[in-house]
């Protein structure tokens, strides 16, 4: 039995089995429709999702499974006081594998701990979130044919922002790769991401805080909302949250194949007029994000087809 905490848990040869099984999956998805039957996918969630919560459960449907689970703390046992522990103790005897979001980074380490089923990390805190970086991964293999040699811009909120720190982690494998992060300086990246991740494997980057300064040099621009809910205080929040907008004039600037990612949801960071854009693929990267859902749940229950 296996849990996934982090992108890191895969190799980068699982990775690549993963994603080729998520592709399978994209090209022949009526192959792929009873595998889970009789199989039961638990969603935990501590706190509101609306995309990776139904995702994992459109991943499970898709697969001839079914689903229980939580949508709130409110609405579970959490309310009384029942630790994470003790509740995936139980779940454990209702469902063949869980995927667990919660506020506290660790929650779902500490499940995994106790539990008898396969646990997902579907997020904890500003710690991790490798179910999305799993999914930004398909959808840069998917559409760029590569990991190598991109130069992948991260702009927004680089200090809580859970999906960059993951994705930044799970690129620094691939050779060529260069980052440019994009923030205020009340959101740059944390000072370990920067020793730990990319000094210590001397990863070429640079900081800036002008978005159209470095636009044109971009394979990727990876945009993210300023999280209102990860501020202690209300006027940071009101004063960085229209920091940096992406529009139609920033992106008369950028490369014609360069890609926009995101991980949703959108607030008012990237303006509906680049909706349009063909560059703008953050639509489809939710597609994406069921289909390598799909593989993670096959691989983790050992289906093979």
């Amino acid at each position: 039995m296996r849990h996934i905490m982090n992108a890191l848990d895969l190799s980068v040869e699982e990775l690549d089995k993963l994603i080729h099984l998520a592709e399978q999956i994209m090209e022949t998805p009526e192959k792929y429709t009873e595998c889970c039957k009789g199989k039961k996918l638990a969603t935990c969630f501590y706190e509101p999702s609306t995309r990776t919560r139904l995702s994992f459960e459109a991943a499970m449907l898709n697969l001839g499974g079914s689903v229980l689970g939580f949508s709130s703390a409110d609405s579970s046992s959490a309310s009384k006081g029942e630790s994470v522990a003790d509740t995936i103790r139980v779940i454990s005897s209702y469902a063949d594998i869980c995927a667990m979001r919660h506020p506290k980074e660790g929650a779902p380490l500490v499940a995994s701990m106790y539990s008898s089923i396969p646990v997902i990390n579907a997020g904890d805190g500003g710690h991790n979130h490798p179910t999305q970086t799993l999914t930004d991964l398909l959808t840069i293999k998917n559409l760029k044919g590569h990991f190598d040699h991109l130069k992948i811009g991260f702009c927004g909120d680089l200090k809580f922002g859970r999906t960059v720190h993951s994705l930044i982690d799970a690129m620094v494998r691939y050779p060529g790769v260069e980052f440019v992060l994009i923030s205020p300086p009340e959101l740059k990246i944390p000072d370990y991401l920067r020793k730990e991740t990319l000094d210590e494997n001397h990863i070429p980057y640079q900081e800036v805080s002008d978005l159209d300064a470095v636009i044109g040099d971009l394979d990727i621009l990876y945009m993210t909302r300023v999280q209102r809910e990860r501020f202690f205080n209300e006027e940071d929040y009101i004063r960085l949250k229209d920091s940096f907008i992406l529009d139609t004039s920033k992106m008369k600037l950028a490369k014609e194949d360069m890609l926009v990612l995101h991980p949703l949801p959108r607030v008012n960071e990237i303006s509906t007029e680049v909706d349009n854009d063909p560059r703008a693929v953050y639509f489809k990267q939710a597609q994406y994000g069921v289909y390598i859902r799909m593989a993670l749940i096959l691989t983790l229950l050992q289906i093979k087809i």
